[in-house]
C-alpha cells in the first residue's frame, strides 16, 4: 500500500491559503469586537438616554459602527486583497450593511411590535445580539466575496472587460 502524497507546491498553497484565513478571521475579529462594542454601547445609551425607541436607536447605532467597521476590514482585516475602486468598494462594504440592518429592525419590529417587548427590554437587547452575530456571519462571506476581491478575481474580471472591449 502506498502513502497519499501531495505535491510540494499545493501543500504550499493549501498552508499560505490557511494562513490567510486565518488572519483575515483573527482581524475580522478584532475589528468586529470593536464595531460590536461600539454598536451595542450607542444602541444602549440611545434607547436609555434621549429614547429614540429600538428601531432608530440601531439605524444610529449600526451606520456609526458600519463605517468604523468599512476602514477598520479595508486597512487590517483585507489589507493584503485586491484594492478596486473606492466607489465600488464602499457602495458594497454599505449595501450589504443595509441589508443586514433591514433583517435587524425587522426582528426588532416583531418583537417590539407583533409580540409586544417593549424597547428598552431584556429581550429586545437579546434579540439585537443574535441579530448581530447572524449578520457577522454573512459579512464575513458577502465582504470576502464582493468587496474585498481575491487579487485573481480582479485580474480575470479585468480581462473580461478588455475582451468585451475589444470584441
Amino acid at each position: 500500500m502506498t502513502a497519499l502524497r501531495f505535491d510540494p507546491s499545493l501543500r504550499q498553497r493549501l498552508r499560505g491559503s490557511w494562513r490567510i484565513l486565518v488572519k483575515e478571521l483573527a482581524a475580522f475579529g478584532v475589528v468586529g469586537a470593536m464595531a460590536f462594542a461600539l454598536d451595542i454601547g450607542l444602541f444602549t445609551w440611545l434607547t436609555h438616554g434621549p429614547h429614540l425607541g429600538a428601531l432608530k436607536s440601531k439605524a444610529i447605532s449600526t451606520a456609526v459602527s458600519t463605517t468604523f467597521a468599512y476602514f477598520g476590514n479595508r486597512h487590517l482585516s483585507f489589507s493584503h486583497r485586491a484594492r478596486t475602486s473606492i466607489g465600488r468598494e464602499t457602495s458594497f462594504f454599505f449595501g450589504i450593511n443595509l441589508i443586514t440592518l433591514i433583517v435587524s429592525e425587522l426582528v426588532l419590529a416583531l418583537f417590539i411590535y407583533s409580540l409586544g417587548y417593549g424597547h428598552q427590554s431584556t429581550t429586545v437587547f437579546v434579540v439585537n445580539l443574535a441579530t448581530i452575530a447572524l449578520g457577522t456571519v454573512f459579512r464575513f462571506w458577502a465582504y470576502k466575496r464582493f468587496v474585498f476581491l481575491h487579487p485573481d478575481r480582479v485580474h480575470a474580471r479585468n480581462a473580461d472587460l478588455d475582451r468585451e472591449l475589444t470584441d
